[in-house]
């Protein structure tokens, strides 16, 4: 199998999202250039973390525009997986491939530090190889990763499953402690209502081994290799 990983000016995390389908699964990354028209056969599109053109304007709001992005957006019209993390989610919510926004943190603080997530819906792509209701410790690193949208829409992801990873605590913990920006409804990652676009604040490529602090996101990218494989 294939991940083709995108690379936008002010990209960080397409490194680690390069190479954790390498080390972690032994199968192929390519990067993806912005100004490019061709997925090079990717069979998994990454949208990595960072600050795409600078975040100006607002994160992802220039990025949607890269030539990249229709081939993306084909992809995943198709069908085809993409796993948008981070600074990705922000832009597959402005080029309208998952719902809502992600607006500047409560604190207007940028946050950086694990956190635990849970499970809320284990039959997707991305968590067939998780457990519902399953807690994982995932890093996190943004400044503008609340996620916001009207309260029909979110009723709407709810009601569909599509609420995907909700910050949750691993302890008894007040809520400002657990939920580190403010996000709707606690709201970690939702995926498309086709099932094929998942969109996370949280880094899953940075926690692929042990020696990163927790592997608790292998099992994500186990999760797309044994349902896209099959």
């Amino acid at each position: 199998m294939k991940f083709g990983i995108v690379t936008f000016p002010g990209s960080n995390g397409d490194y680690d999202a390069y190479r954790a389908p390498i080390d972690a699964l032994a199968e192929e990354s390519v990067y993806l250039w912005h100004k490019d028209h061709d997925l090079q056969g990717a069979d998994v599109v990454i949208l990595p973390g960072g600050f795409s053109y600078g975040d100006y304007l607002r994160p992802g709001a220039i990025a949607r525009f890269s030539p990249i992005m229709q081939e993306v957006t084909a992809h995943a019209r198709r069908g085809g997986p993409v796993l948008a993390i981070c600074n990705g989610f922000q832009i597959a919510c402005e080029a309208g491939l998952l719902p809502g926004a992600l607006q500047r943190n409560a604190s207007l603080k940028f946050v950086c530090a694990p956190i635990a997530l849970r499970v809320e819906n284990a039959d997707t792509i991305f968590t067939s190889r998780y457990d519902a209701r399953q807690l994982i410790t995932v890093p996190i690193a943004h400044g503008d990763g609340r996620y916001s949208a009207d309260e029909e829409t979110l009723d709407r992801l709810e009601g569909e499953g599509q609420v995907v990873f909700r910050y949750a605590p691993d302890r008894l913990q007040a809520a400002e402690a657990y939920n580190p920006n403010g996000s709707m409804r606690d709201i970690a990652g939702i995926v498309s209502t086709e099932g094929n676009v998942l969109g996370m604040m949280p880094h899953p490529e940075r926690a692929v081994d042990p020696v990163l602090g927790s592997a608790d996101g292998l099992a994500l990218f186990e999760s797309i290799l044994q349902r896209v494989a099959a």
